[in-house]
C-alpha cells in the first residue's frame, strides 16, 4: 500500500496520503487537515527489517550500544538512547516523548531539567536516562 508523506505548510503537519503507483505524480494531493495544496513530498528513512531473533541478539550485546556511554554526559545518554531506539525498530514504533527527550539529552540538556519540564515521565523515563527522582 504505498503512502506518501508530506509536509504541510500551511498548518505545519506531516500527513501521510494514500495514491496508487498510477496515479503518484498525476494527481494533485491536498493536505487532509487543512485542504492547503502546497505540499512537500517527504522521503522516509529506509529501514532494514531484522527478525526479532536478530534483533533480540543484538540487544542482547550491551556494549553494541553503551559501549561508550557515560552517565554523567548527557549528550552521551542520548546517543545511547537514540541508537536502543532504532534497535526497538525506530521512531514509528516509540511515543513522540522519547524522540523529544533524546533530542533534549543529546543537546546537553541534563536529565533533571527535562524531569522538571515532563514530570509525568519522571517516574520511567528517569531510570532510562541515567538518574532520575528516586536517587534524591
Amino acid at each position: 500500500m504505498p503512502n506518501y508523506d508530506y509536509f504541510c505548510p500551511t498548518c505545519q503537519q506531516r500527513v501521510s496520503i494514500y495514491q496508487s503507483y498510477k496515479d503518484y505524480g498525476k494527481k494533485a494531493v491536498a493536505c487532509p487537515n487543512c485542504k492547503g495544496k502546497k505540499l512537500k513530498r517527504l522521503i522516509n528513512k529506509v529501514r532494514v527489517l531484522k527478525s526479532d531473533e536478530r534483533r533480540m541478539e543484538a540487544m542482547s550485546d550491551p556494549s553494541s550500544m553503551l559501549g561508550d556511554l557515560d552517565e554523567n554526559d548527557p549528550k552521551s545518554i542520548g546517543r545511547a538512547m537514540r541508537r536502543m531506539g532504532q534497535e526497538m525498530g525506530g521512531e514509528a514504533d516509540l511515543p513522540p516523548e522519547f524522540d523529544e527527550v533524546t533530542r533534549r539529552l543529546e543537546s546537553g540538556e541534563s536529565p533533571e531539567s527535562i524531569e522538571k519540564d515532563m514530570p509525568e515521565l519522571a517516574a520511567g523515563a528517569g531510570e532510562a536516562m541515567g538518574g532520575g527522582m528516586d536517587d534524591e
